[in-house]
């Protein structure tokens, strides 16, 4: 998915951590019948020989019978497992029979050699569920997906090698690894090609490529790779946008790889399937929207993004009606759980803009599955038109419950704990602050500190280079503890500024501590090669300051260290909260949930607090930044809760709700913020 025009022309645009450490309360998902499941075993039976999907006549055709894709993006990794088929079944009610998926590389590796394919990574459970509901796949396996996602998809540990790898390209040690991954992922997908029985009847090549460069090796390569692995008759299809340059520089002529396009709702799509035609091959051009756009995204600080339900059944009656196949985006959105949001930049590298953790889209299936909303009816009753079955009845919404407001405690400053949030053996101490990717912090916060001689006067701090967020502490050295350091300001990315120090009357040297957030990596356009932390010298009155020494922060079993009382109910702590005063901390709430009563889905509203982070029993439920908005409430699909007592911590990096209070809801809201705190 590219970052471009929608009504208004936009500009075209913790790896060390487990996987464990985001998803940790996941339970497994529950082993799918034996007989709705594709086995390799299964794959060349007498029975899947007589099953082919294929492009002829410009037109699909699934077992020889002409067929109209209805489909519509769904991403396995934006769903808990346990609502998986919850979230296909609204699909098809909707009238769709196919489901388009990325699979986001990151997901998969998060460390070098590091496999994960469980929990919410398990795609082929994904892929079987889909399977037995009936529902064929489109599948988006990269290896670059865009999708709003951290980095486009790519692992976080790509931006540590050195020499600097040229992402998105020929290559040749990219491309390695790259390699590397498909012969991991594509023997998995295999059993589930249409022609062995599953349900995955074509495979996108990279993502959108005409938009971002011109690479004809490198893709391909990825076509070579691909068909090594899945055969020479699997579709192979690419994806742009319906200009001739777009199309001229990511299609694929000579590799018999089919050209789906994109464009924008409302434009003419007539000259654009014309356009299509001319970089396939004669016969070989059904016309496809592969991105047709339901919604919008939205960046933190910028008014809820909302498109209209009868304009956008209009436009999809448009290409239904005369036989062109479309893939809804999104379908239904899901979450950016944990640290995986993605960012976009428009002007320039300061120019950025971080994704909200809602991924809800505006689209007809929204983040907690709700189908009871204009949009889902106006396209379901489109659908209905041109579906050649009658629709499955709509379904009823899940329930949601407003468990009430929940008192906060256990109050600790993010610097009395700091022993308990770093393993003294990952610091790093460089003369030169570097960047987080190579101190093997791939997500989160990390702690940058260092020492200048005491001065009788204010001294003027720069970093004029800091991905994304700074906050900036200072304290006297001589002072082991540093529970309480004294707050200085804030340097972001985006409004970069000189802070002046204030004098401390210390013994001894003074200790500057910077906090650094990764709000989340650029997915799209010429700056995807992002890294975070510091990247430019720190300079005190002009002069550079050197040796420094760089802390990871680690979020694992956070309720744990709660439990066992390393967080403890500091007096001074408490003033400092009470007076207002600016600083990172954690705050611990308990939501009690009766014995034998059904848990449902919830949303914590966090109107009242500033900006942080959020663990539910120990999963990262992202971040909430209500000062920016417009997102005010985060999502807590039910399994994430359990009767009884659920622990949940909160890192607020400002200034906690005044009456340290934690409100659940029934119902989301994207009303908060002044819609002005980013450019």
């Amino acid at each position: 998915m590219a970052w471009k025009g929608r009504g208004r022309i936009f500009v075209v645009l913790f790896c060390t951590l487990s996987l464990w450490a985001f998803f940790p309360v996941l339970a497994p998902l529950p082993a799918l019948s034996s007989s709705s499941g594709v086995s390799s075993s299964e794959s060349h039976s007498s029975k899947a020989g007589f099953r082919s999907f294929r492009i002829s006549d410009d037109m699909f055709w699934k077992d020889n019978q002409q067929f109209q894709i209805i489909g519509g993006d769904l991403h396995y990794f934006r769903v808990l497992p346990q609502y998986w088929e919850d979230r296909l079944l609204r699909a098809k009610a909707l009238g769709l029979n196919t489901i388009q998926t990325y699979v986001p590389w990151n997901l998969h590796e998060p460390q070098p050699r590091s496999w994960v394919f469980e929990d919410i990574a398990d795609i082929e459970s994904f892929l079987k569920l889909a399977h037995e509901l009936e529902l064929l796949v489109m599948l988006r396996v990269g290896p670059y997906i865009c999708a709003e996602w951290d980095l486009g998809g790519f692992p976080a540990w790509l931006l540590a090698i050195e020499p600097t790898l040229k992402l998105r390209s020929s290559d040749r040690a990219f491309l390695q690894l790259v390699e590397r991954w498909w012969d991991v992922l594509l023997p998995k997908v295999v059993p589930y090609l249409y022609k062995n029985g599953g349900p995955v009847i074509m495979v996108q090549i990279e993502n959108e490529f005409g938009s971002y460069g011109y690479d004809q090796p490198y893709l391909r390569h990825l076509v070579a790779l691909s068909r090594r692995h899945l055969g020479q008759d699997v579709i192979l299809y690419t994806t742009d946008g319906g200009s001739q340059d777009t199309l001229m520089r990511g299609t694929i002529p000579g590799n018999d790889v089919f050209a789906a396009v994109d464009f924008s709702t409302g434009e003419n799509p007539w000259p654009i399937f014309e356009l299509q035609r001319k970089f396939n091959a004669q016969g070989k051009s059904p016309r496809l929207s592969a991105e047709f756009y339901t919604g919008w995204l939205t960046h933190w600080g910028e008014r809820n993004a909302e498109t209209g339900a009868e304009f956008t059944a209009r436009e999809l009656q448009n290409i239904l009606s005369r036989n062109a196949s479309v893939v809804l985006y999104m379908a239904h959105g899901g979450t950016n759980f944990g640290f995986y949001n993605g960012a976009n930049i428009a002007q320039s590298d300061s120019d950025y803009k971080p994704d909200l953790t809602s991924y809800d889209y505006d689209a007809p299936i929204k983040e907690d599955g709700d189908v009871e909303n204009l949009k889902f009816r106006a396209i379901r009753s489109v659908i209905a038109k041109h579906s050649r079955a009658l629709l499955p009845p709509m379904p009823s919404n899940n329930e949601r419950s407003g468990y009430g407001t929940v008192k906060v405690s256990k109050v600790a400053s993010l610097f009395e704990v700091l022993h308990a949030l770093h393993d003294p053996a990952e610091v790093v101490e460089k003369q030169r602050p570097v960047a987080m990717e190579l101190v093997g912090q791939m997500f989160g916060f990390l702690l940058y500190t260092s020492e200048y001689p005491g001065k009788q006067k204010e001294i003027l701090l720069s970093i004029p280079k800091v991905h994304d967020r700074a906050q900036v502490f200072v304290s006297c050295a001589a002072d082991k503890n540093q529970r309480n350091p004294t707050y200085v300001g804030v340097i972001e990315r985006w409004s970069n500024r000189e802070l002046l120090i204030p004098n401390l009357e210390c013994p001894s040297d003074i200790r500057l501590l910077v906090l650094v957030e990764n709000m989340g990596r650029v997915n799209y356009g010429p700056y995807l090669y992002d890294r975070k932390g510091i990247l430019s010298d720190v300079r005190l009155d002009g002069d550079v300051l050197q040796h420094w020494r760089m802390l990871p922060i680690s979020f694992r079993n956070l309720s744990n260290l709660l439990l066992d009382d390393l967080i403890t109910q500091v007096a001074d702590s408490r003033a400092a909260v009470t007076s207002g005063k600016a600083g990172p901390g954690f705050y611990e709430a308990r939501l009690t949930i009766d014995q034998g009563a059904r848990v449902k889905d919830t949303f914590i509203s966090f109107d009242g607090w500033n900006k942080g982070v959020v663990f539910v029993n120990d999963f990262n439920l992202g971040r909430y930044w209500p000062s920016a908005g417009p997102q005010c409430t985060l999502y807590v699909p039910a399994p994430l809760l359990h009767a009884g007592v659920n622990v949940v911590v909160i890192l607020e990096l400002e200034a906690p709700h005044p009456e340290l209070v934690l409100e659940f809801v029934d119902r989301p809201d994207f009303t908060c913020g002044s819609q002005s705190r980013l450019p």
